[in-house]
């Protein structure tokens, strides 16, 4: 998003302990998130250190320094890279697979991870605002009602605003359509890939500051694509390794819808105009 919520407080949206302070549920999505990205040594992170608790309320979150300038030599990189960090779960399916396949190896013998279903083992924060990440086997349950659903209930809640609940009943009818004959496999996303949550340092690409969940690798590109958005030497390098598929375009638009709410939840009805606009086009 564009800002860097790194010492914000959340809101009143998910019930936490007194141990667990509403800045020690982001902290601690954001070391999982970076953790599981390293993990797949794909795309450079800042390795997360700790997540400590203040005495006077709130919480730290220690990680690796690192020099950073913007983006510029290395956005072909970040492209492939980020590509890789996509494909990093299916390549491990497929790896699986062929080891279940060979003789003498049985399916319970393999010990590489491999993430079947859509969500993740804790809840991550876009903004400062905690995401739904239940697990679920359907992509398009998964994001009709833990991204688009739950946004909208906190608009419901806030603002009650008519016009986005009649359009939201009009929508939710026609996602489905918009995945008919598509192919989607639980990518593991940073999540939150806007031009300000990338860098460069000496040897290659950095990204930092993620929401990351298990989910359609399509939807990362949605708010890269705003905000200034990367060049057309990053969407190059990406789209070789995973081309586009029908119905991108408006899939994109779609994705895009979830972080225009988030906005507005986050910095109110200026995001407004911007989100029912989406939704209008997505109902043509």
């Amino acid at each position: 998003m564009g800002y860097q919520p790194q010492f914000l407080t959340l809101q009143e949206t998910v019930a936490v302990t007194p141990v667990q302070t509403k800045a020690r549920l982001m902290f601690d999505g954001e070391a999982a998130s970076l953790d599981s990205i390293l993990k797949t040594e794909t795309v450079k992170v800042p390795k997360p250190m700790k997540v400590i608790d203040l005495k006077t309320g709130g919480a730290v979150f220690v990680m690796e320094h690192m020099d950073m300038r913007s983006l510029h030599k290395y956005s072909a990189q970040l492209g492939e890279q980020l590509a890789d960090l996509h494909l990093h779960n299916q390549r491990l399916r497929e790896r699986r697979d062929k080891e279940e396949q060979t003789v003498g190896k049985g399916s319970g013998q393999s010990d590489v991870p491999v993430i079947d279903k859509y969500g993740f083992q804790t809840p991550t924060c876009c903004g400062y605002l905690p995401q739904v990440n239940d697990w679920q086997s359907d992509w398009v349950a998964f994001f009709t009602q833990q991204r688009l659903q739950h946004q909208l209930g906190l608009l419901e809640q806030s603002c009650g605003d008519r016009e986005a609940e009649e359009l939201w009943t009009q929508l939710q009818l026609k996602i489905p359509k918009m995945f008919e004959g598509v192919q989607v496999y639980p990518a593991l996303l940073h999540g939150d890939l806007w031009s300000g949550n990338v860098a460069e340092g000496s040897g290659g690409p950095v990204i930092f500051d993620p929401a990351s969940f298990y989910g359609h690798a399509e939807y990362e590109l949605g708010i890269a694509g705003m905000f200034g958005g990367f060049g057309s030497s990053f969407y190059s390098a990406y789209h070789k390794k995973l081309p586009k598929a029908p119905g991108f375009e408006k899939r994109k638009q779609l994705y895009q819808l979830f972080h225009y709410l988030n906005h507005w939840n986050h910095f109110g009805s200026s995001y407004r105009g911007s989100s029912l606009r989406i939704m209008r086009d997505l109902l043509k």
